[in-house]
């Protein structure tokens, strides 16, 4: 008895299985979609018109699967091919602060922050300075430079190198020299959302504004933290410290990027960096916030 009924079954089970062409009022949009190249608009258009055309959900995705090929193609070949002055991005901000701690003032502050990426390598260039002078006298004096070149062996996985300079004489240091090289992990790898860690030994040099000098060996920890929330507004939370026998510095900045117009967009940010062991007469954390506007190019 259940031979005859699956003979007549089998032809509807073949019918079911063929592909069912994307209608072309649907087709039209999801056209209109991929010309665009915004990921996100695809995405939304591939929802609906899955729900307008659900016997087409197939076709429709090996469609939208197609496009995301096309791009990562494009993209490695993009990488590949590039030479050593393109692909470079950046970041230019100008704005003001208010401190506390040490110091407390308003004042000027800048930065510049470049980055390349590769299909094995990532180079990130960091540029900082905060300046102010009240009364004739100068009251906040930090600066800050940074190169960090990654090499991505994995996915996930990659070997970094950091370097850095830093003097803020309100902190007790006329300058201080660090390198490391360690190991990073991306935790998180999303569109929207990423947390890489990174791990590793590192050497400080510091010249301390009373004279003594210090050379140790410690430990660098890191994390770098970004969510876009929205297509306009971001939040970030960077964070490293280095840790060692004599004194240890911990330094966090925690920002919210909102998009005004074009590259132009409006940053406010809260960092805060500790020293263990800070020369007598000075406090062991300073807080710096600040408002500004940042140019990306």
């Amino acid at each position: 008895m259940l031979a005859p009924l699956a003979l007549l079954a089998a032809p509807l089970l073949l019918a079911t299985s063929d592909p069912v062409p994307i209608p072309p009022p649907v087709k039209a949009m999801l056209d209109a979609a991929i010309a665009s190249g915004n990921e996100s608009e695809i995405a939304t258009v591939a929802k609906y018109a899955r729900a307008a055309a659900p016997g087409s959900s197939k076709e429709i995705a090996a469609l939208v699967d197609g496009w995301h090929h096309d791009q990562a193609a494009k993209r490695e070949a993009r990488l590949r091919d590039a030479g050593p002055f393109d692909l470079w991005r950046g970041k230019a901000e100008l704005g003001g602060y208010i401190t506390t701690g040490n110091t407390h003032d308003v004042g000027m502050s800048a930065a510049l922050d470049l980055s390349r990426e590769t299909i094995r390598w990532r180079h990130k260039l960091h540029l900082a300075a905060d300046y102010q002078e009240s009364a004739g006298l100068v009251s906040r004096e930090h600066y800050l430079a940074s190169y960090e070149p990654n090499f991505k062996f994995s996915p996930r996985g990659y070997v970094y190198g950091a370097a850095q300079y830093e003097s803020d004489r309100f902190l007790g240091y006329d300058s201080r020299y660090s390198a490391s090289l360690g190991a990073g992990y991306s935790a998180i790898k999303q569109p929207d959302l990423t947390l890489n860690l990174e791990l590793g030994p590192a050497y400080r040099d510091t010249d301390f504004t009373d004279g003594a000098t210090e050379s140790s060996i410690a430990a660098r920890g890191s994390f770098d933290f970004d969510w876009k929330l929205s297509r306009a507004i971001s939040l970030s939370q960077v964070a490293s410290g280095y840790f060692q026998h004599f004194n240890s510095t911990v330094s966090s900045t925690t920002a919210l990027n909102a998009r005004l117009v074009g590259p132009l967009a409006a940053k406010l940010s809260y960092a805060v960096q500790y020293e263990s062991m800070p020369p007598v007469g000075r406090v062991g954390t300073d807080t710096t916030s600040r408002a500004s506007l940042v140019y990306s190019f």
